[in-house]
């Protein structure tokens, strides 16, 4: 070899005068348009819009003193750690010791903005007997008479009075997330009661326990479980010779504890003994639901993610979108990436758990295709009101839902009162905090069985939803009519 050449090859490229980029390509491949040269650097320039960035939070920190929507960006990472921080008796005690102080926090934050007395009416129950709760539960906000008078300020006056109700719920305790169960479950099922958190919204706003079930191949059945929750000691002999053998191996799973991120043996856990963990039907119980909440899986870091209810399970034959956020398109598939694990590969790899293959969560989804919605004796078979077996609330209330309240515009009745779309409703004219972006379009056949109401449960009651749409599209709905609205959905 040429001394010189080997001189040269020895020395610092720094020093001869060339750069890397002129040597080689960064990994082999052009930069791109517009590189930075430093993405730490560019990395802090996010714009958020006016929004604070998120603190640091690892699990177990109380919320914020200002309501998350106030906040935005990007978190530290997208991964979260399989291991505590600390020894787990010094996680448990310091976890006990404050849990008085978080939910304290969280009932506090609700009584600003609700009135959780939870009022009802005899006669107005939901399908197996559970008085529905009557609102509207937001609290009316100062210098102003009426609901109707509040609606007639729009977005803008609205927003720069900072006082409308209806702003994103938190999870209690957000730095840790995951379920948490409502005291109507825990009292039967002590394994899921968690020793950092407890459940905020009041158990009258929450469906009946256990609810019914009713199959689309034996609707002469009415409720298959006639008050019983089904669990996995009790499944076989309740569906034996109703269900097909797939089916029956689909329920089977959904009745099957699996770890989670949380629940389960290892020292990550919120439950003082080791869990087993959770089963589907934990939360979606009897194919409905119970009202447990947790974080959406969809984004980071974790102050960044969405509340969720869990919603029902009835009617999802109906549905062509399977997640809140997400475009999931089938049964089978949302079944395999139920979020067990809040979206996060490497905690089911650390924690173990629920590895199933395509065959078993397509027998999950066999089972899942088969729930129906409660009977609604007043809809005729285009889910229009038979006129014969209607009040006239009800028939003023189904005209308004198709016109002047907008409401089929989403929700058309023929296809069991969805659009399966998503729609940003841009809530945000009203407050000042982060959008919340599109959200998919949820069936309201049976609506009166699944209160709270919107993806994050805001919503308490019926009327809260009317008041609630009635300012978001800005309908201009006199009180009368919100009433003969809400009326029409109690029959759907």
């Amino acid at each position: 070899m040429n001394r010189t050449l080997t001189v040269l090859i020895a020395l610092p490229m720094a020093a001869i005068g060339i750069s890397h980029a002129q040597v080689v390509p960064p990994l082999h491949q052009s930069p791109g348009v517009n590189a930075p040269e430093d993405l730490t650097a560019w990395r802090a320039g996010d714009r958020l819009g006016g929004l604070l960035p998120y603190p640091p939070a690892p699990p177990g920190t109380p919320n914020p003193e200002k309501p998350l929507y106030m906040y935005g960006g990007r978190g530290e990472g997208s991964w979260a750690l399989p291991e505590l921080p600390v020894p787990f008796n010094a996680w448990l005690q310091k976890m006990t010791a404050q849990r008085s102080r978080v939910d304290a926090a969280a009932q506090a934050r609700l009584k600003k903005r609700f009135d959780l007395t939870c009022r009802t009416r005899p006669g107005l129950t939901m399908s197996r007997g559970k008085l529905q709760p009557i609102g509207p539960t937001a609290r009316l906000p100062g210098g102003v008479k009426t609901w109707t008078a509040y609606a007639g300020l729009g977005p803008d006056q609205i927003r720069e009075r900072g006082d409308f109700p209806y702003t994103p719920l938190d999870h209690p305790l957000q730095s840790t997330a995951h379920m948490v169960f409502p005291g109507m479950w825990t009292r039967v099922h002590r394994e899921h009661e968690r020793f950092d958190v407890g459940f905020d919204i009041p158990e009258g706003f929450l469906p009946e326990y256990p609810p019914p079930l009713h199959l689309t191949t034996h609707r002469e059945l009415g409720d298959v479980t006639r008050g019983v929750e089904i669990t996995y000691a009790n499944y076989f002999e309740m569906f034996d010779g109703l269900l097909t053998p797939e089916q029956m191996e689909g329920l089977r799973l959904l009745v099957t504890p699996f770890q989670t991120a949380w629940f389960n043996v290892t020292d990550h856990r919120v439950t003082q003994a080791p869990s087993q963990g959770v089963a589907c039907f934990s939360c979606h119980v009897n194919g409905h639901t119970n009202g447990a909440m947790e974080l959406a899986p969809d984004s980071r870091p974790n102050y960044a993610r969405l509340r969720v209810d869990t919603p029902t399970m009835r009617g999802n034959y109906a549905q062509l979108i399977l997640a809140s956020k997400r475009s999931i398109r089938s049964m089978d598939h949302f079944a395999e990436v139920e979020e067990y694990f809040d979206g996060d590969p490497a905690m089911l790899q650390a924690i173990g758990g629920r590895t199933l293959q395509r065959s078993q969560t397509n027998r999950m989804g066999d089972f899942n295709a088969v729930i129906d919605f409660p009977p609604a004796p007043k809809l005729g078979v285009m889910n229009q009101l038979i006129p014969s077996k209607a009040t006239q609330a009800e028939l003023r209330g189904e005209v308004l839902f198709m016109g002047k309240a907008k409401c089929a515009s989403c929700h058309p009745p023929a296809t069991q009162f969805t659009d399966n779309s998503m729609h940003d409703l841009k809530v945000e004219r009203f407050y000042a905090g982060r959008p919340e972006g599109p959200i998919k379009t949820f069936p309201l056949r049976g609506i009166k069985d699944s209160p709270p109401y919107l993806h994050d449960g805001r919503l308490f009651t019926l009327e809260d939803v009317v008041l609630f749409f009635d300012l978001i599209l800005e309908t201009g709905l006199a009180e009368t009519e919100r009433a003969d609205l809400v009326a029409y959905l109690r029959a759907l």
